[in-house]
Parts: structure tokens; C-alpha cells; sequence
């Protein structure tokens, strides 16, 4: 910094003494020499664009809740590499769009997932079938993720395991014996029934309840021989031929699900069955059983409720647990073309996949890991299946979107009456075997270019300014504040269906928080979203400082902490005396610390954000807006 400030002066001076001895085109040469280095001056100690491009990796995480421990604790694993975390979404259909329309991330999760979904990404996904990530993980789980060639693109981390939560309490109450095989679990159900408790219930009015429920009641089969080569077949198809459910393993499983359902006697009624009224009956004493997470364990022990978590029973005498990874992970081929990115990439993969972060992903919880590398642990909330899990008796479950809705439209017609097991067969397979026909699916929103997303030190982020610049106009505030996690992906140069409109928001309930403010309530605020408020959202790197609309701000950063410098409007610093409609954009959790107090004055939109933006750009004229340079990080 100090050789430029003298080279500028130098320079100046040299000019002005040359006027007098030269010639004028002399002058200009020199003037012109000093108008480089002040250009250079004015960029002293930044990088470049291209530069910052470079030195980042971009993960996208499925949820926002990952931004809580788990994204600072992989940035604090790897101080020397720039992460930048966005919100991506629970659906493999976003990142095709991402990739049709050149926006892929260097990282990708899903949770929501399976290898059929994820086949149109294959091209443009690394193969991690010779990294070490892929050589820890147990085969018959990496069997899931293999393509038809060997490759392996994603890998899963810890899981989350389903089966039968149990009031242990009742069961001790009527002197009724806890299940141990599939006979005794019908047996406990017909025993409660006689004493007017409901043995079994799930709620079937989710399509992931009726999937999981099909697929857990014959987990052993799947797992066979037969049931991998189908699932393959089904999964990495060799044609583009629509794959449907084989003729060996799946009519046998539609028999079992029917005989479930008259074993528990579900009622047509059911089928609008959501988790707060199986949670009351549950807490209420008036059922016993039901389908879910072992996560439900400990909040019923927390409420002191004795519960327990069983395994599904297979008819065949096999014990099993459904288990769903909490997300799965996968690179950018892009990668590979550039060593130095592609080794930070994997640098931080493998921290993704560690132990601790895996751990952190438990949440204290039991960690039920695909990997070798990471040590099973086991809490006394699942000691009851401590032998199925030893025994790696943890089905992965098909994952598939067609899956999903198929599921829940067939089982749903099962337990109504309307179909048999040899018709809910039949229905099943014809529509897994239907193309879906996307072609009529209505443009709402185009945007005629693309903008970055990635976050510069002398500017932020364009896809998000975009975002926050058309936003405020929505809610007609003077400013806008919302956390980094607002916004998914980028803005992209695209014709934007109404599915993929929505998912430019956040979708884990991002609200909006509206207050007439002062200037220095408004300085006040702006600094809490930058420099972090207990309880609330915690920036941890630069790519996670808030997003601001309507006004610019000077950001210093030192040792990983941030510190509010200025706040302008206009070009002018406010004042304390002025006024502002502010609107925030935040989780219900990281809006609470501000709403402690009952006269905060902060007004909650009706709508969440996601639904106001979709009902904003389904009107026809929606415009994005441009974005502004609103921040500068001085480091």
C-alpha cells in the first residue's frame, strides 16, 4: 500500500514538473501514467473478481438448518479455503435446471433423492468411486449409488432411522408384551383394540409415510439378490426407456402391505392422517404405535412418555429399519479441470463426511453412519435395534420422485378399499412406466441474463441483491434486510416455470418482518445481522454476511469476526432522526431475538416469502430488478 502511495505522488509531482520543460503530448503521457496508478491504488489489497471466482467452492446444502453447526464448523475445519454455503433444495429437479441452464454448484446435497432422479446429472458429476470418501463406505450400502458401470457420483452421510415409536408405558400398563416378531406385533395391536386404544397409526396423509410404510414391510426382499438387480434396472437404466417394478420381488410386497392393513385395521379416514394428530394421539394415551423417526424417541422421553423404537417386523422373520441418509453429496466434474479447485473441493468433502461433522449432524443424537470411518453411536434411544443395526440391517429407501407420488396415490387407495393388492400392482407399475409429459408447464418468470452468485468483497452478491431489490419492491419498503440463507442458487438466464420460481426462496420458511424504524434503530438492527445476535443468525464467513436492499454498508472483517463501519442511503450517511419502513427476511428462530419484547413493533407478513413471491411473479408482469453494489468488506 505504502510503494503505491508513493509512486502515485511521484508521478503527480514528475507531471507538474514536466509541463514547464515539455511537450504537451508528454503531459498526457504522464497524466495518464498516473491515472494507472491510481486505478491501482483504488484496488490496493483486493482481489480480483476472477481471482475470488477461483479461490471459492460453493456448496449447497438442502436445508437451512445445516447453517446452523454444521456450515460453520466445516469453514472453521478449513480457515485457508473460501466456502461459500448456499440454500439449495430437496429436489434433484433444481439442480437439472441449475445445469441446463449453466449454474452448477461445486457441491451439491440432496436428501430427497435417488439414483433414477439423478441420472440426467451423471455427465456432470464427478466420479468418487476411487476416493477414499467412497472406499469407507460399507459395499451393500454403496451398491445404492452405484451406476450400471461402476461409477459412483453421490455418496450418503449419517442416517436417519424409521420404524415403529412405542409407548412403552401403555404396553406396561395393560400388561401387554412389546413386539419382538411380526406375529406378536399384530398380537399387541388387537390386544389394544379390545381395551379401545388404536394398536398402529401413521400419517398417511404425507407421500413419504405411504412410500416408506410399502417399502419397510418388505426391506428384506429388496435387499435380496433379486431386489438390487431390479433396483439397478430401475435406477441407471440403460435406454431411456421408462423402467417399471419387476415381477418377482414387487407383487409379493403389495400382498404384504395389504395384509398390514387389514393386521392394524386401518380406516379409510386414515389417509388424512398428518403428523400433529398422530402426535396428539400419541401424547393423549389413545395410540400405542406408530410409523416414524427415532428422533420422536427422545422428544416423547424429554415429555415423560417411556418410549421405545422397534425395527419393521418382516413376515419372513427378519428384523429391519427404513433409513434415509440425511442428505447425499456430490462434485462438479468442472472440478477436475483445475487441480488446485478440485483438491480444496475434496478437501472439503472429506470434511463433510468426518466424524464430527457427522456427529454434529446427529445432534447429539444416535450417529448411524454408511461409513467405516465413522464410529457407530449408539445412545439409549435406540438400544432396542442396537442387533438390527449390527447386523447392517438398514435399508436405504427408494427415493425417486415418481416414487413418492406414486406411493402415496396407490397405498392411499389401498387402505380406502379401492384397490387390492394385485390392482395397486398393476396401477403402481403403469405409472412408474408413464413419461411424464413437462412440456405444457407454464413460464411465469424470465430473467434476460444471468448474474453471479458468487459474494465480492467490493460489492456481495448479484443473484441475491437481484432477489432483495425485487423483494422490497414487493413489500414497498424503503429497506430490506434478509440473512445470506434468503435466497437459493442463482439468478440465471432462463425461462422460470412457476416450480422453479418458487425455489429461488429459501424453502425452509423464510418469513417477513415489516417496522416503521429510526436511523438508529435501523443501525442498530443492520448491525445485529452482521455481526451476529445471540439466538439469532450467526454470520461465520463472508459468503454468509446479510443480504441489504435500499442501503449500502462498509463491513470490516478481522479474525473471522465482522463489525458494522457505516450505513448509507443514497450516498449519504443517515441519520439517527430519519425514517424507514424496514422489512426483514429471517427464520421464525433467527427473527426471535428480536421480538422479546412485546412492544417490539415488528409486524409478521401472513404470507411466508416463497408464497408471496409466487403469487407475485403468477400475475404475469413480474421484473427482476438490478442489482446494486451494497456492500464493501474491508479485510
Amino acid at each position: 500500500m505504502h510503494c503505491l502511495k508513493r509512486q502515485c505522488i511521484f508521478v503527480f509531482a514528475g507531471a507538474f514538473s514536466e509541463i514547464k520543460k515539455k511537450k504537451w503530448n508528454r503531459f498526457l503521457a504522464v497524466v495518464l501514467l498516473a491515472a494507472m496508478a491510481a486505478s491501482l491504488l483504488s484496488g490496493c489489497g483486493k482481489k480480483s473478481r476472477e481471482q475470488e471466482n477461483k479461490e471459492t467452492i460453493r456448496v449447497y446444502l438442502w436445508t437451512t438448518n445445516l447453517y446452523e453447526k454444521y456450515a460453520p464448523y466445516i469453514q472453521s475445519q478449513l480457515p485457508d479455503v473460501n466456502i461459500e454455503f448456499v440454500v439449495g433444495n430437496n429436489d434433484l429437479d433444481f439442480y437439472r435446471f441449475l445445469q441446463e441452464s449453466d449454474g452448477m454448484p461445486d457441491i451439491i446435497t440432496c436428501c430427497r433423492f435417488s439414483l433414477h432422479d439423478a441420472l440426467p446429472l451423471q455427465n456432470s458429476l464427478m466420479d468418487l468411486s476411487t476416493t477414499n470418501e467412497a472406499g469407507a463406505v460399507y459395499n451393500s450400502y454403496l451398491n445404492s449409488f452405484m451406476n450400471e458401470d461402476g461409477s459412483v457420483n453421490w455418496l450418503p452421510v449419517c442416517a436417519d432411522a424409521h420404524g415403529f415409536v412405542v409407548n412403552k408405558a401403555l404396553f406396561e400398563k395393560y400388561n401387554i408384551p412389546l413386539p419382538t416378531d411380526y406375529k406378536s406385533f399384530v398380537s399387541a395391536c388387537q390386544a389394544f383394540e379390545k381395551v379401545g386404544i388404536r394398536g398402529f397409526a401413521a400419517d398417511y396423509f404425507y407421500d413419504y409415510t405411504c412410500m416408506e410404510t410399502l417399502q419397510g414391510l418388505s426391506a428384506s426382499e429388496l435387499s435380496s439378490t433379486d431386489g438390487r438387480k431390479w433396483r439397478t434396472t430401475y435406477s441407471d437404466p440403460a435406454s431411456t426407456e421408462k423402467v417399471g417394478l419387476d415381477n418377482v420381488v414387487w407383487p409379493a410386497a403389495f400382498d404384504r402391505m395389504e395384509q398390514f392393513i387389514k393386521d392394524t385395521k386401518l380406516e379409510p379416514d386414515d389417509i388424512n392422517l398428518d403428523y400433529d394428530m398422530v402426535d396428539n394421539l400419541y401424547q393423549n394415551g389413545e395410540l400405542a404405535m406408530y410409523f416414524g423417526s427415532s428422533f420422536g424417541v427422545k422428544k416423547y422421553k424429554d415429555q415423560g412418555i417411556d418410549t421405545v423404537f422397534l425395527p419393521f417386523f418382516e413376515q419372513n422373520g427378519e428384523k429391519w429399519i427404513m433409513t434415509t441418509p440425511y442428505f447425499q453429496v456430490a462434485l462438479n466434474s468442472e472440478l477436475e479441470k483445475d487441480e488446485t479447485r478440485r483438491d480444496n473441493a475434496m478437501k472439503v468433502l472429506k470434511v463433510m463426511l468426518s466424524a464430527k461433522a457427522q456427529n454434529i449432524i446427529a445432534d447429539g443424537q444416535d450417529t448411524l453412519s454408511y461409513s467405516q470411518d465413522v464410529p457407530l453411536h449408539l445412545t439409549d434411544y435406540l438400544k432396542d435395534v442396537k442387533s438390527v443395526i449390527e447386523e447392517n440391517h438398514m435399508y436405504i429407501r427408494i427415493a425417486s420422485n415418481d416414487f413418492f407420488s406414486v406411493s402415496q396415490d396407490v397405498v392411499s387407495k389401498m387402505i380406502t378399499g379401492e384397490y387390492n393388492s394385485q390392482q395397486a400392482y398393476k396401477a403402481f407399475d403403469s405409472m412408474l412406466r408413464q413419461s411424464k409429459d413437462t412440456s405444457n408447464e407454464k413460464v411465469v418468470l424470465s430473467s434476460p441474463k444471468s448474474y453471479s452468485n458468487y459474494f465480492y468483497s467490493d460489492g456481495g452478491n448479484e443473484s441475491y441483491s437481484v432477489m432483495a431489490n425485487t423483494l422490497r419492491g414487493c413489500y414497498k419498503s424503503d429497506v430490506l434486510l434478509a440473512t445470506s440463507n434468503s435466497f437459493t442458487g442463482g439468478v440465471l438466464q432462463a425461462d422460470y416455470t412457476e416450480k422453479m420460481a418458487g425455489n429461488m426462496i429459501m424453502p425452509n420458511g423464510l418469513c417477513a418482518y415489516k417496522k416503521k424504524m429510526s436511523g438508529a434503530e435501523l443501525l442498530e438492527t443492520v448491525r445485529s445481522f452482521v455481526e451476529g445476535t445471540e439466538g439469532g443468525f450467526q454470520p461465520f464467513n463472508k459468503g454468509s454476511l446479510p443480504v441489504v436492499s435500499g442501503i449500502s454498508i462498509e463491513v470490516k472483517e478481522k479474525n473471522g469476526k465482522y463489525t458494522l463501519l457505516k450505513i448509507k442511503k443514497d450516498g449519504k450517511q443517515i441519520k439517527e432522526e430519519d425514517t424507514f419502513t424496514v422489512t426483514c427476511l429471517a427464520t421464525e428462530n433467527n427473527m426471535a431475538p428480536f421480538l422479546t419484547d412485546e412492544d417490539h413493533g415488528f409486524t409478521e407478513e401472513e404470507q411466508r416469502v416463497k408464497d408471496t413471491w409466487v403469487n407475485y411473479v403468477l400475475q404475469g408482469n413480474a421484473v427482476l430488478a438490478e442489482p446494486e453494489q451494497y456492500i464493501t468488506l474491508r479485510e
